[in-house]
């Protein structure tokens, strides 16, 4: 494989920690709220929060909610669970003070900076850019709190082109910005069908980063083995993979 001129990234739980600040902020949200919200034990209540998440954001990204829809559903399953009703004012409430305790976490992945900089010695003159699901100003705050934007040179998010991965549009719109070929450009991220295989699909060498162990289906294991998928466990393999 020839070394990549750009090399994309996906941004939440592939550079960005996004599940552990999710966590923090909601375990800290929910100390501050008292009874009736102290109901669930730590773990319950992290795991409800993140599958709030998944279904809400996923309906923002499927155009069924508009993004502060996406936050006002989440809060209010989240205090139906606890026997409170929150009408969409209050919910906006709720979430945003639960918002300033997530961003009090936001963090990249240890592995993250020292992947760039192992990129950026092996691999003489590549480019980096992200590719992202969601909004792009909200995207791009984290990315410049982490200082990631001293690193990246393009931030490509489905809210502002209107595409949302594993869709090739986006991918191969990410090349365009970059001016190269699909074929010169890699693609990593943490979800196997949504990140590795539409980037492999649109051309880019995609890499899945599975960062749990994660068993894919039988049918992602077969769609990604047809798009010749990569797989690693760490952004410290990436490099080597790469260069």
């Amino acid at each position: 494989m020839t070394a990549p001129a750009v090399v994309l990234f996906d941004l939440d739980d592939t550079l960005f920690a996004h599940r552990a600040a999710v966590a923090a902020g909601i375990q800290k949200h929910v100390s501050t709220l008292g009874a009736p919200y102290g109901a669930l034990d730590a773990a319950t209540t992290v795991s409800f929060w993140h599958d709030l998440e998944e279904t809400h954001y996923h309906s923002y990204l499927a155009g069924r909610l508009d993004f502060e829809g996406q936050r006002q559903a989440r809060a209010r399953d989240f205090a139906a669970r606890h026997g409170v009703a929150l009408d969409d004012a209050a919910a906006s409430v709720w979430f945003a003070t639960y918002f300033e305790r997530y961003v009090e976490s936001w963090a990249l992945h240890d592995d993250a900076l020292p992947c760039l900089d192992a990129l950026t010695e092996r691999i003489p003159g590549v480019r980096f850019g992200l590719i992202t699901n969601g909004d792009l100003a909200f995207q791009t705050r984290k990315v410049t709190t982490v200082a990631l934007d001293q690193r990246v040179e393009h931030v490509i998010a489905s809210g502002e082109l209107g595409v949302v991965k594993p869709d090739q549009a986006i991918f191969l719109h990410a090349c365009e910005v970059f001016g190269v070929a699909p074929g010169d450009a890699a693609y990593i991220g943490d979800r196997l069908r949504t990140d590795a295989i539409g980037a492999a699909r649109a051309g880019l060498t995609g890499v899945w980063l599975d960062r749990t162990g994660e068993t894919p289906t039988q049918e992602d294991a077969a769609d990604a083995a047809a798009a010749g998928v990569l797989r690693i466990a760490s952004l410290a393999e990436l490099p080597s993979l790469l260069a």
